[in-house]
């Protein structure tokens, strides 16, 4: 077969079942489009040698069948442990860690049938949507090598996009599925908070906000990448009941379905030009599938969702990374921004955390109300264009001056902040030839529904498809 590394994960997936290519023939292909392309962008880091992965592929040929990923090769975010890949968390004094057993996600991985051939690349410790640590280096944009290509599932997002890797995982705290999906004309989807269960490590019951999820550039991957992932786990008291496949049933009658598009939230989240226009746009496709598309005011104040989100993000990163800070030689090696949020998050009292969950319930109450009227609601993914890749952050945006290193990354706290499913589908391209996207929200549980809307987007328009990045596709 022609174009290995261009067909879906799921095609590539059908053909290895059928017989009509081997896995060491889809290694190859993919092993040589990473050596030809990566070294452009450097979204995936860690790599395996070739011999070692050669010599996998031609046992998991002559294995049986273990899942719908056998024989993909698959390359783990990098904020996860995986056994016999260096897992760096983007932090120098992890630079040579190589875990002897690998944590809750990459482990379904395999046991489906991925062969691990190494990590994508993130921001230190997930911090800030911009892909950049001092242990790999910085991730470039397929479509301009010179941008950003966001976070802090950049390296997932770039690979996808450049046809590194048929499908990807990802985790989304501030928006890290959304904002790379949207920089890079690929999906992202973060899970109702619950849907896809971590490793039982420490406090499970405090922290809602971070969640991992499945990226990928058809919906249909990633609704059967998330069937891997979200399989229950006793020990996860947040967790949410098992359903049946999320990839059976994609395609639905949408007519009927109620969109509410909130724009810039009444003007208090700053946009560059051109990006909800362009949003505001794409929606039309939605309404000529018979959804009914309508602007909706702003929900809840903007500053005191912020106010609780950033209250409760340093509280949790703090929880996460005050050990490292602890002590002086590790601190040392820690970006500002994270020096930043761990201060933050231990100075504050128990009723400055309480205050802030009680804004987050008022809210999770008023979405609620919200969710009576429509199927889901609609922002764009992200509020700039992909920036010069040499920025640490935007500081500023449409004039505005960003007063932290994330504020830039507002939109995307009305879904974190209450834990609801949210899908960013790629929107089209700006007048710089850049990608941007957009976030279907929905109320909690309501995963299968986001995936069949986004399905019916996909249908109709296939942006990764019919706009591969210019120069890298044809490598």
């Amino acid at each position: 077969m022609d174009d290995l590394t261009g067909l879906s994960a799921s095609a590539l997936s059908a053909a290895l079942a059928g017989g009509d290519v081997s896995v060491p023939e889809v290694m190859e292909a993919f092993l040589d489009r990473i050596e030809a392309v990566n070294p452009a962008i450097n979204a995936v880091v860690a790599l395996r040698d070739r011999d070692g992965l050669m010599a996998e592929a031609r046992a998991a040929q002559a294995a049986p069948r273990r899942g719908w990923l056998h024989g993909l090769p698959f390359a783990v975010k990098d904020l996860q442990a995986v056994a016999g890949i260096r897992s760096t968390w983007g932090y120098p004094g992890l630079a040579g860690f190589v875990p002897a057993a690998d944590e809750m996600l990459p482990a379904r991985l395999r046991a489906a049938g991925a062969i691990l051939i190494g990590k994508t690349n993130v921001p230190e410790f997930g911090l800030g949507s911009h892909t950049f640590n001092p242990v790999h280096g910085a991730t470039g944009n397929p479509y301009d090598p010179g941008r950003s290509a966001g976070g802090s599932s950049g390296g997932a997002a770039a690979a996808l996009a450049a046809r590194l890797l048929p499908v990807a995982d990802g985790s989304d705290m501030m928006g890290s599925l959304r904002n790379p999906a949207a920089f890079c004309n690929v999906y992202g989807f973060r899970p109702s908070y619950g849907r896809v269960p971590s490793d039982p490590a420490g406090d499970t019951f405090l922290h809602q906000l971070a969640t991992d999820g499945p990226m990928g550039r058809t919906v249909e991957d990633m609704a059967r990448l998330l069937d891997v992932l979200a399989v229950p786990d006793a020990r996860d008291p947040h967790g949410l009941a098992a359903e049946p496949s999320f990839a059976g049933g994609l395609d639905v009658e949408l007519r009927g379905k109620r969109i509410g598009w909130l724009g810039d939230w009444g003007g208090a989240y700053a946009m560059e030009s051109g990006i909800t226009d362009l949003c505001a746009g794409a929606l039309r496709v939605f309404e000529e599938m018979g959804v009914t598309v309508e602007p909706v005011a702003p929900p809840f104040p903007a500053e005191r969702l912020w106010q609780s989100w950033t209250t409760l993000r340093s509280w949790a990163v703090a929880a996460r990374l005050s050990l490292l800070y602890d002590d002086p030689a590790k601190r040392a090696l820690l970006k500002p921004e994270a020096i930043w949020e761990i201060e933050r998050g231990l100075a504050l009292s128990a009723m400055e955390v309480h205050r802030a969950s009680v804004l987050r319930s008022e809210w999770f109450t008023r979405a609620a109300g919200l969710f009576a009227r429509y199927d889901a609601l609609v922002l764009p993914a992200a509020q700039v264009w992909p920036f010069p890749k040499e920025w640490r952050w935007p500081e500023a945006v449409a004039g505005r001056t960003m007063d932290t290193y994330h504020r830039w990354m507002e939109v995307v706290v009305p879904a974190s902040l209450i834990g609801l499913p949210a899908l960013a589908l790629p929107a089209g391209f700006g007048a710089e030839g850049l990608p941007m996207g957009m976030q279907l929200i929905g109320p909690r549980g309501a995963d299968r529904a986001l995936l069949q809307l986004g399905q019916g987007w996909h249908r109709a328009t296939d942006w990764p498809g019919r706009r591969p990045p210019p120069g890298l596709a044809a490598m």
